[in-house]
């Protein structure tokens, strides 16, 4: 079983009774391997970017115990501690990978233009999966087609996906 195998598995059993969770991570996990392999990234930053993607919404459980509600920040704020438990418990990543993965969990809802791939293709993959869930208008995807997306795969996912 690879590392990646595991460590959704693991997601899925942390969102255990929550089924659309688990649908959103896996669904954001999948885009994000496919923007990835299309930009043709490195293979370390691509097992950064698919853990990373498995666990970008880890503190959503921990903000709702510790404040009663979650938001993107939130999320942010608290997600980090609890992906460094997770793939500590799992083993096999290097301190490096860990901090890293950590430091897109703690930034994947700041929107901004970015020259790290892994980051950039994090917050697409997630505004794949974002878009359609939250039903959001043709006008409101274009917004985001224009201030956010700046991959080539992400774009045509992007494009594709809602006709665009």
């Amino acid at each position: 079983m690879t590392k990646i195998q595991e460590l959704a598995l693991a997601m899925i059993n942390y969102d255990n009774g929550d089924p659309k969770r688990v649908q959103h991570t896996t669904k954001v996990h999948a885009y994000a391997a496919l923007i990835g392999m299309g930009e043709k990234l490195d293979e370390n930053t691509q097992f950064i970017l698919e853990s990373a993607a498995l666990v970008h919404d880890i503190g959503i459980r921990a903000s709702e115990k510790k404040y009663g509600y979650q938001n993107g920040k939130m999320q942010e704020k608290e997600g980090p501690a609890v992906a460094r438990e997770l793939l500590s418990n799992i083993g096999g990543y290097t301190e490096e990978q860990i901090e890293r993965i950590c430091w897109l969990v703690a930034h994947h809802h700041t929107y901004h233009v970015c020259e790290d791939m892994d980051y950039q293709i994090l917050i697409e993959a997630d505004f794949l999966v974002n878009l359609y869930e939250d039903n959001e208008s043709e006008h409101a995807i274009l917004a985001v087609r224009k201030n956010i997306f700046r991959t080539q795969s992400g774009l045509r996912m992007l494009n594709d996906m809602f006709g665009l």
